[in-house]
């Protein structure tokens, strides 16, 4: 199948598959006319890439693994489950770092709240509030 029916049927854009493929996770054969030309296959490969980018890995991270994963079950291939560790050690890191930035707001808003209150700002105080 050409470029243009691959990304029809998994949804995903010609661009992309064309940067999959220089990220060395989809090989298409080539025509004598330069054409991509796609496997039945390759629609697997890609809704496989999907699945991974959505679990928030690289195309790089999932080159390091995807060929064994198209072969094998996901469990029998070594590389995916330190991988898996890495990347929730790193989404709690963020989760942390970002309820500390939440925190932050709320207490300034709290502050500025409260100052508003004790000066005696009225509700035209909180609507020049809302222009800056």
């Amino acid at each position: 199948m050409k470029i243009g029916e691959l990304a029809a049927r998994t949804g995903v854009s010609v661009r992309s598959l064309r940067y999959y493929e220089r990220q060395g996770l989809l090989t298409p054969l080539r025509e004598a006319n330069g054409y991509r030309e796609y496997s039945p296959l390759a629609v697997e490969t890609v809704e496989t890439i999907k699945l991974y980018l959505n679990l928030g890995l690289s195309t790089e991270e999932i080159a390091g693994f995807l060929h064994c994963v198209l072969k094998n079950k996901e469990a029998f291939c070594a590389e995916v489950m330190p991988l898996y560790r890495s990347k929730l050690e790193e989404i709690e890191r963020q989760i942390i770092e970002l309820s500390q930035i939440k925190l932050n707001l709320q207490q300034r808003m709290a502050a500025m709240q409260q100052e508003q209150m004790e000066s005696g700002t009225s509700e035209r105080g909180n609507a020049e509030l809302d222009n800056c």
